[in-house]
């Protein structure tokens, strides 16, 4: 057996080689890697992982070279583009520096097509027939839901201290929250909702609230806290140091349990007002952060997501330690380079979302092409009348 498969097997966890074993070298070569920040679990305790949650964020991984070159080629009037500019494109298709956009493509041979340009005899990459009718459903999904996807803007714009935000962040955050490609242009069909500023300190186009509507102005937890009081109360818990050595009587004890477990400062108060390092402050930001995940499709989003918004939402560096903090609330996946923060009351036990929205039904359908194979193919008709051929163009 080679090194590298004793060295695999080892970080996989299978009955590999003790690392002590390993040469020298190795073995620090080996526990570097371990402690690196691209592979390193962002929830490090082995016993309170959810498996479920983890492997969602793998897959997504995966897939994110089908997700972006979807939304790329969607753009381009042809849907196709020639394979030796597509090898140029890794950031914009997805996929690592090095790797051929050929290869990855094969991966998925139900949704992306490798053809021969009639024109320059070129070689191309583009979408199936399949894909093209998949992406027809999607368009008409995204019209049937985009007044519930207005809403979801409104709500993030009431949320901010200043009720603008650069429409860029929008556009970059555009998949979490279901917003289609083009909403840029969409949103000025609304105009008394919203409306486009120029910053004229960094001359950045913000998206800007018009109208404050109060009827919106109530996250889901405070939903949530009418249906249930007592679990809600119980979700949260912001201990306050040193509680022990104040030799508090039983009612003083009562009524600071009650403080510290109430659930949270409504987001769409002025809670930025608040002193930075009080408990009021941080139920603020808890608050910001589950009502934020409460508007994204899945759930869930990533780090990065969320840091987007940090001046928006005035949260502060140590978001990481604030959510380790309501493990009852709040699971984190993946790494320490790239990790996902979930709703946990919005998910079973098996990983599955309780609540599902049209587009994620959409997207589920999706990823099943997605992993299906030539070998799993055994029809002639795919989902009412898409047929077997799925490359012939």
């Amino acid at each position: 057996m080679s090194w590298r498969r004793l060295i695999a097997g080892n970080m996989a966890g299978n009955n590999g080689v003790s690392a002590s074993i390993l040469p020298c070298k190795l073995r620090k070569k080996l526990k570097k890697k371990l402690e690196s920040p691209r592979v390193k679990p962002i929830q490090p305790d082995a016993s309170r992982r959810n498996p479920h949650l983890d492997a969602i964020v793998a897959r997504e991984a995966q897939l994110r070279f089908l997700s972006r070159t979807k939304s790329f080629l969607s753009r381009i009037p042809s849907h196709s583009i020639p394979l030796s500019l597509a090898g140029k494109l890794h950031r914009e298709l997805g996929f690592p520096r090095g790797r051929k956009p050929s290869r990855l493509a094969l991966h998925h041979p139900f949704l992306l097509h490798l053809s021969q340009d009639p024109d320059s005899h070129h070689p191309s990459l583009g979408f199936t027939p399949l894909m093209e009718s998949l992406l027809l459903e999607e368009r008409s999904i995204m019209l049937a839901l985009e007044f519930r996807r207005i809403l979801v803007v409104r709500k993030l714009l009431m949320m901010t201290r200043h009720r603008r935000i650069p429409l860029a962040k929008l556009h970059h955050c555009r998949a979490v929250f279901g917003l289609p490609d083009d909403f840029r242009d969409r949103v000025l069909h609304y105009p008394d909702l919203f409306r486009i500023r120029v910053n004229p300190i960094d001359n950045l186009h913000e998206l800007e609230l018009v109208e404050w509507d109060p009827a919106l102005a109530v996250s889901a937890l405070e939903r949530q806290f009418i249906e249930d009081e007592e679990r809600v109360r119980k979700l949260f818990k912001f201990p306050i140091p040193r509680r022990k050595c104040l030799n508090l009587d039983p009612d003083d004890e009562k009524q600071m349990d009650f403080v510290t477990t109430f659930p949270l400062v409504s987001p769409y108060s002025e809670g930025w007002k608040h002193d930075l390092w009080t408990v009021e402050a941080e139920k603020y930001r808890v608050g910001i952060v589950h009502e934020f995940l409460s508007l994204t499709l899945e759930k869930r989003a990533m780090i990065h997501h969320l840091v987007e918004f940090k001046e928006e939402f005035s949260l502060t560096k140590h978001t990481y330690q604030m959510l380790t903090k309501q493990p009852r609330a709040f699971y984190l996946a993946g790494t320490e380079m790239n990790w996902a923060v979930f709703l946990k009351d919005a998910y079973r036990e098996d990983g599955t979302l309780i609540e599902k929205d049209a587009q994620v039904v959409f997207e589920e359908k999706l990823r099943r092409y997605a992993d299906m194979t030539e070998k799993d193919f055994s029809g002639s008709v795919v989902d009412g009348g898409v047929e077997g051929s799925m490359h012939a163009k």
